[in-house]
C-alpha cells in the first residue's frame, strides 16, 4: 500500500470511528483553551481538567487571571508538572493580552507564540479549535502514530506536520489531528501496540514481523 493509499485509507477509519470530535481539554472559550493547552505540557489532559474548574472561576478572563497573585495561580495548579513556569507564564500571559491585544486571544500563530508559554503546537491547538483556521498541532501521540503509519520519518515535530499536511486535505486537518490522538491513546498506545497489534497498524502493514522503533518527539 503507497503511503497515499495509508492516508486515505487512516482517513476513512478514522472518520468512522470518531464522527465526533470533542476538544479534550475543557473550556469555555478562547482564553481558557489558552490556558488550559499551556498548562497540558508534560501533563494529562485528565490533570489539567481536574484544576482549571476553580482556577477559572478565579480568573475567567485575562483581567481577572492578570489580578490574581502568582501564588495564588500557582495554588490553584501545584499538582501539576512545572506548575511554579506554568504559574509565571499565566499571569504574564493574561497581561500581556490585556496590554497587546486589548483583553483578546490574538488570531494569529505569530501573535500566539510570542505569549510566554505558548509554542505552535499550542498556538497550532488555540488556532484550530477556537478560531476554526486549519492547522495540524502535533503531539505525542500523533508524532508517534505517523512514524507507525509510515506517513512521516519521525525526524522532529516539525518533519512530521509538515508530512502530515501534505497528505491529508486541509479541510480535514482540525477534525484528523484530534481523531488521531484519540485512536492514538485507544488503541495504538506506547505500550499497547508495537506497529503490529492495533487494527490500523495491522490493516496497514499485514506482513509486519518486526516492531516499530518510533522516535521521540
Amino acid at each position: 500500500m503507497r503511503k497515499q493509499q495509508r492516508a486515505e485509507t487512516i482517513l476513512q477509519r478514522l472518520e468512522e470511528q470518531y464522527p465526533e470530535t470533542p476538544v479534550p481539554l475543557d473550556h469555555s472559550d478562547a482564553f481558557t483553551l489558552l490556558i488550559a493547552v499551556l498548562l497540558s505540557a508534560q501533563c494529562t489532559d485528565k490533570k489539567v481538567n481536574e484544576v482549571t474548574p476553580a482556577l477559572f472561576t478565579a480568573g475567567p478572563t485575562p483581567q481577572a487571571m492578570a489580578a490574581l497573585e502568582q501564588k495564588e495561580i500557582h495554588g490553584f495548579i501545584r499538582q501539576l508538572g512545572l506548575a511554579n513556569t506554568k504559574a509565571k507564564n499565566v499571569k504574564r500571559l493574561a497581561q500581556l493580552l490585556i496590554e497587546r491585544h486589548g483583553g483578546d486571544v490574538p488570531k494569529s500563530f505569530k501573535a500566539l507564540e510570542s505569549l510566554p508559554g505558548v509554542g505552535h503546537k499550542t498556538a497550532s491547538v488555540v488556532m484550530s479549535q477556537a478560531f476554526g483556521v486549519p492547522a495540524f498541532p502535533v503531539d505525542t501521540h500523533i508524532h508517534r502514530l505517523a512514524q507507525r503509519w509510515g506517513l512521516s520519518s519521525g525526524e522532529n515535530v516539525a518533519t512530521t506536520e509538515r508530512d502530515l499536511k501534505a497528505l491529508f486535505p486541509k479541510e480535514a486537518w482540525n477534525r484528523l489531528h484530534l481523531q488521531i490522538i484519540f485512536y492514538g491513546r485507544e488503541f495504538c498506545t506506547a505500550r499497547g501496540c508495537d506497529g503490529r497489534v492495533c487494527p490500523l497498524c495491522q490493516e496497514l502493514y499485514p506482513n509486519r514481523r518486526k516492531p516499530v522503533i518510533t522516535r521521540k518527539s
